[in-house]
């Protein structure tokens, strides 16, 4: 057994967990409602309308989110993602974005979307700072899409792609989730995207990820097989990772691509001992690990009168709490369990 750290660096220095990573990065999500019900994501329950949103007040406001950034940055956070649901569809949220954008020592600001309302919302995005975008996006073709996400949406998120692209969000990715029988035979279409267009294509694993996830195993395709199949087409040119770049391994198909490619392999090649975030989910609580259930009631704490120390507490009790990995894999052999969390409101 590994053998703990049991102290956390303290502010000034930065933020380290038990295992000695450091915590820089925090996922906000806004809200676990979205415009569109993709497979991966909603659940059977969810799709068929059984399990209710969350009421607004049990979202954090604006207001509560601005403060818990600002304890955060105070903490040593440097990069925040807003996700959801789908974070383009909560009222007045350019407000927000622009407020949170104003935060000193807050380096990094990026957004993740569906991309349906990316065309509406772009250029708005980008004057207030948000410069960096992942769009999701499974395939190329417009009666898959309605079958992945049950929404006709594919030429509005293309529209929203080449939005970004000509405002010139950088870097543009779009996350592929790889599923076997339902998109794999686009990975190579995907693949040279990347060779003409300056964009980063993401395969990402399939996780099991909800109560009643669409997971399985037959619908898994992992890494391996899919840098295979377009390692066959190309040289795979491994590219240097920058300091605030994430989990992803990133090649380039043939030295002369304009775009990259990046693989996250979270169940094949767990990234768990490079992670450096925290998740804030829509309904107020603070989580470690997207893949590990263990939660910290941060809306209680914003709303009992505390001050900011009590935030400062909670956010340093999630860190003590993270992890040293998901062991998902042990999990899904043993019993055939999965991460219970919502992803809806846990957060892309």
């Amino acid at each position: 057994m590994t053998q703990k750290n049991t102290t956390i660096v303290p502010p000034g220095n930065g933020l380290v967990d038990l295992f000695v990573r450091p915590i820089s990065y925090l996922r906000l999500s806004l809200t676990d409602r979205c415009n569109l019900r993709c497979l991966y994501c909603v659940t059977e329950e969810e799709a068929s309308g059984c399990l209710a949103k969350l009421a607004p007040d049990e979202l954090l406001s604006y207001e509560e989110l601005l403060r818990v950034v600002r304890v955060a940055v105070a903490m040593g956070i440097t990069k925040v993602r807003l996700t959801g649901g789908e974070p383009l569809v909560r009222r007045d949220v350019m407000r927000f974005i622009r407020d949170l954008t104003r935060i000193e020592g807050l380096d990094d600001v990026r957004i993740t979307t569906n991309g349906v309302l990316l065309e509406r919302y772009g250029r708005e995005l980008y004057e207030a700072g948000v410069t960096k975008v992942n769009i999701s996006l499974d395939s190329f073709r417009p009666e898959r899409i309605e079958a992945i996400t049950g929404v006709d949406c594919f030429a509005q998120v293309w529209r929203g792609v080449e939005t970004a692209l000509a405002l010139g969000f950088a870097p543009v990715k779009l996350n592929m989730v790889a599923m076997r029988h339902v998109n794999d035979d686009e990975i190579v279409d995907f693949a040279r995207l990347s060779q003409r267009l300056p964009i980063q294509v993401r395969f990402i694993e399939f996780m099991p990820i909800g109560g009643s996830s669409r997971w399985s195993a037959d619908t898994y395709i992992g890494t391996d097989e899919i840098m295979a199949r377009i390692a066959a087409i190309g040289q795979l040119v491994p590219v240097a990772k920058g300091r605030n770049d994430g989990p992803a391994e990133v090649y380039r198909l043939g030295a002369d691509a304009v775009g990259k490619l990046g693989f996250i392999s979270p169940l094949s090649h767990r990234f768990c001992s490079r992670c450096n975030r925290l998740r804030l989910t829509s309904a107020g609580r603070l989580r470690s690990c997207l893949l590990h259930d263990e939660e910290v009631d941060l809306r209680s704490a914003l709303r009992d009168g505390s001050g900011d120390e009590a935030i400062r507490q909670a956010m340093l009790t999630a860190i003590r709490n993270k992890p040293e990995g998901h062991h998902l894999d042990e999990k899904l052999r043993r019993s055939g369990g999965d991460c219970h969390g919502r992803m809806s409101r846990i957060g892309g």
